[in-house]
């Protein structure tokens, strides 16, 4: 039997080779499926930038803060200090650092900016820290303890006015260079005199007390102003006028002066 197939018609013959009606057969297709919709991969939330945390704005003061300004010092944003206060001079400074590199001029100095200033800066040395002064007081030498003295450090580079082993006051002091040195040892004051002018030098020497030779412990005007980036040609120099007057006042000729390490 012969099938001869058209399309969806088949038509057959019989066995004596006439053919039969034609049958249609339905073929069954599978349902046309549409395209699947991919699924769509989920994608994180953009994060958002941590806010900087203020670290010290004005008001504060401390260690780090004068680090600020030390390190502002370097890059020349600050002339002034370090005091370790953050002062309208610190606050400015900030303001001028932070508009150079595009930050928020808020004048507070918060972890960008600090990260910044780090980047830009060295770490400060003692001196740096404490240029004009401003630095802890040594422990007295024990010839310090007893009667009247100008107890004088060189390690902390300060003076102590202390009176039967009390301190009455304390300032920053600077001696002289390497070529000038200040002599150490025990002295004592022979001579006062508040209006002196070397006549070595030619530079004025206010509340000089003299204690060896030519060297005397004295106001200085460029202490004052230029802190520990200068020395003295031997005396012992002190940059605070109104603190060095009041010691003036009270010391007497045959007081006891006491410099050490």
């Amino acid at each position: 039997m012969a099938i001869a197939v058209g399309g969806c018609t088949v038509q057959t013959t019989d066995p004596d080779g006439k053919p039969r009606a034609p049958v249609h057969i339905e073929v069954s297709r599978p349902p046309a499926t549409a395209p699947a919709t991919p699924t769509p991969t989920p994608t994180a939330a953009p994060r958002k930038a941590a806010a900087a945390v203020v670290l010290w704005s004005r008001g504060d003061s401390g260690r780090d803060v004068r680090e600020l300004q030390a390190r502002l010092r370097q890059v020349a944003w600050l002339y002034d200090g370090p005091t370790g206060s953050y002062d309208d001079l610190t606050e400015t400074a900030v303001k001028g650092f932070q508009g150079k590199r595009g930050l928020p001029r808020t004048g507070k100095t918060d972890t960008v900016t600090w990260q910044r200033l780090l980047r830009m800066t060295r770490e400060p040395g003692q001196w740096e820290l404490f240029l004009m002064g401003g630095q802890p007081a040594a422990y007295p030498d024990p010839r310090c303890l007893q009667g009247r003295v100008l107890c004088i450090s060189k390690t902390s580079r300060t003076l102590r006015w202390m009176v039967d082993g009390r301190t009455v006051s304390t300032v920053a002091v600077r001696f002289g260079s390497q070529y000038t040195p200040t002599r150490e040892g025990v002295f004592s004051v022979y001579w006062k005199s508040r209006h002196h002018v070397s006549t070595l030098y030619d530079s004025p020497m206010p509340y000089a007390m003299f204690f060896s030779g030519g060297q005397a412990v004295h106001f200085s005007a460029d202490f004052a102003a230029r802190g520990y980036g200068g020395a003295s040609h031997g005396c012992v120099n002190i940059r605070d006028e109104l603190a060095i007057a009041s010691i003036f006042a009270q010391v007497s000729t045959g007081d006891k002066v006491v410099i050490y390490w």
